[in-house]
């Protein structure tokens, strides 16, 4: 006996390729699409901030008004003569650091471009000794951070190698450089994303650190 072909199967079998076929077209164009959707969706956030005046910079994060994360730094090593810029050693810093003192502390990097631009407003703010200005080491090696303090001039009290990143995950940092601001009794009370600029100085953070100074 021979083997007759099977209109009704082959007829399935044409249908099952075509569906195939059309599921994977399907698949294919949500794979092309999703990107430009995740796009649109973040320059409409964007424009959305700019149209209702919200500073991109200002991000909430949710440390705000809560206590630092639990960390402990190592400093930068003194074998590399980096002074505070009262001329002092350079020590590491902890939680226990922000107690009884309003601190400002900068992420920065000397692989950070923008961390360049900010800096001389960081060597300015150094002639206001009614905060530390703290310095966090943001994914650094010690040479790095010491040859660029060296060539661009130490601001901080107090500097902080984060090398792992780990600190900065705790944190919520994005990235390099952002900076808080913490009161006396160890709280976050600010973050500014981004590079400082006379403008933000003037228009958000400067302000909102006067107000935290004048605190008891």
């Amino acid at each position: 006996m021979s083997d007759t072909p099977n209109p009704s199967s082959t007829s399935n079998d044409s249908q099952d390729a075509g569906d195939e076929e059309t599921e994977t077209k399907s698949r294919f164009n949500v794979l092309i699409l999703l990107p430009l959707v995740v796009f649109l969706a973040l320059a409409g956030l964007f424009m959305w901030q700019m149209a209702s005046g919200t500073n991109p910079n200002l991000v909430p994060s949710v440390l705000i008004n809560k206590p630092a994360p639990q960390f402990d730094l190592e400093p930068l090593d003194a074998s590399f003569g980096i002074r505070t810029p009262d001329g002092g050693p350079i020590s590491g810093f902890d939680t226990e650091s922000f107690k009884g003192n309003v601190s400002v502390v900068n992420v920065w990097a000397s692989w950070c471009p923008t961390c360049r631009d900010e800096h001389p407003l960081l060597l300015k703010m150094t002639e206001d000794n009614r905060f530390d200005l703290i310095g966090l080491a943001y994914k650094d090696e010690q040479a790095n951070s010491a040859r660029f303090l060296e060539n661009h001039g130490n601001p901080f009290d107090k500097v902080g190698m984060d090398i792992s990143g780990r600190v900065g995950i705790d944190w919520g940092v994005y990235g390099a450089p952002e900076t808080f601001i913490v009161d006396r009794n160890g709280i976050i009370r600010y973050k500014h994303i981004g590079a400082l600029t006379p403008q933000s100085l003037q228009a958000s953070f400067l302000p909102k650190l006067e107000e935290i100074l004048a605190e008891k």
